[in-house]
Formats: structure tokens, C-alpha cells, sequence
């Protein structure tokens, strides 16, 4: 009876991650309220999830914080852009959307459009991430962001699609689920990524 509730037993371990991602999720919001501190935020999330994946986890508040703080200024050049990027192909689509209008150009400039925001969406999931493990120059962390996300692009579909399904749930199915929200998703990814940043971390040269 004593080993259910056992540390070292393995579900009390994984509801332990759940709890704590819960946690992070509500240190993000926190942290996302001000919109421009989205990047910092999300890098602050990755970097504990990573810990939480590797079972390094100490004190998940002070981490959160010690990297947002660590990482503010840089992560905050890394999401601005993003963010303009990602209000402007907002307004291209409901543009295009409304207008579908039957000629070569409007179906050109639809297929231009589907295909950037594809490559956006790869760079906005893996650069976080990658920003949380690597010390690299702001160019460079999108440039790999990229090369990472297509070279490995299975990983980055199974990313989009655990967002997704967390998302479709909260939305769709059972709200209160917001409460796992974004926490839950960096864990899943944390887990899914991490292989492919420590194999890239020993092989330099491959990508970063």
C-alpha cells in the first residue's frame, strides 16, 4: 500500500508533472497579460518543462522567474516580430477569405500565403524551445528554428497537433481544462523535442 503513494512510483510521479504544469500554465498566463512578454514567457516555460522532463526539477517558481528574467530581452526581440508577422497574415487571410475572388491571382496568392504560414508556424514552435536551450544570436535562433523544424518535421507536426488537441478540448469539449492549457502542451513537446536538442547540443556542427 505504502508504494502507491511512493515518490518513486511512477504515476504519482507523472500526476506530480501534470500538477506542475498546471502550475507553469498559470505563471505563463500570468506572464503573457502585458502580450509583449509572450516570448519570455514561453522561453521561461520551456527551460522548466525541459527540467521537468529530465526529472531536474527544484523549485518550478524560482526557475520560471530566473529564466524569464535571464531571458527578457532577447526573447522579447524573438516575439515581436512574430507577433507582427502573425497579426499581418491575420488580416491577409480574412482579406483573401472574404474576398475569393476566381482568377489565377487570388488562388496564387492563396497558395503563397497557405505556405508562409506553414514555415511561420514551424519557427513559432520550435524557436522557443531551441531559444530555452541554446545560448545563440537572435538571426541565427530563427534561422535554426527553421532548419530544425523542417529537418525534423514529423516532431513538428506531432508539436502542432498536441497544441491543437489541447486547444479544440478547452474550446470545444470541457473548458475548465484551461488550466493545463499551455503547461501541459510545453511538457508533451518538452518530451518530444528534448531528444532531437541533445542530440543536436552533441553534434554541434549538424545544425546550430
Amino acid at each position: 500500500m505504502n508504494q502507491i503513494f511512493s515518490i518513486d512510483n511512477r504515476f504519482i510521479q507523472l500526476l506530480n508533472k501534470i500538477f506542475c504544469a498546471a502550475w507553469l500554465n498559470i505563471l505563463w498566463f500570468l506572464c503573457c497579460i502585458p502580450v509583449f512578454t509572450i516570448g519570455a514567457s514561453t522561453t521561461a516555460l520551456y527551460y522548466v518543462s525541459f527540467k521537468l522532463v529530465r526529472n531536474e526539477e527544484g523549485n518550478i517558481t524560482k526557475q520560471f522567474f530566473t529564466a524569464f528574467r535571464s531571458n527578457f530581452k532577447k526573447a522579447t526581440l524573438i516575439w515581436l516580430p512574430l507577433l507582427g508577422l502573425g497579426i499581418l497574415f491575420g488580416i491577409d487571410g480574412y482579406v483573401l477569405y472574404h474576398i475569393r475572388l476566381e482568377n489565377v491571382f487570388w488562388t496564387l496568392c492563396g497558395a503563397v500565403l497557405i505556405c508562409a504560414g506553414v514555415v511561420y508556424l514551424i519557427v513559432l514552435l520550435n524557436v522557443f524551445p531551441l531559444f530555452a536551450r541554446f545560448e545563440n544570436t537572435i538571426p541565427a535562433t530563427f534561422k535554426n528554428a527553421l532548419v530544425m523544424g523542417l529537418r525534423y518535421l514529423f516532431c513538428s507536426i506531432l508539436m502542432a497537433v498536441v497544441y491543437f488537441v489541447i486547444y479544440y478540448v478547452i474550446i470545444n469539449i470541457f473548458t475548465p481544462f484551461v488550466v493545463f492549457g499551455q503547461g501541459l502542451g510545453a511538457l508533451i513537446c518538452s518530451w518530444l523535442i528534448l531528444p532531437i536538442l541533445e542530440r543536436l547540443e552533441n553534434n554541434k556542427d549538424d545544425v546550430l
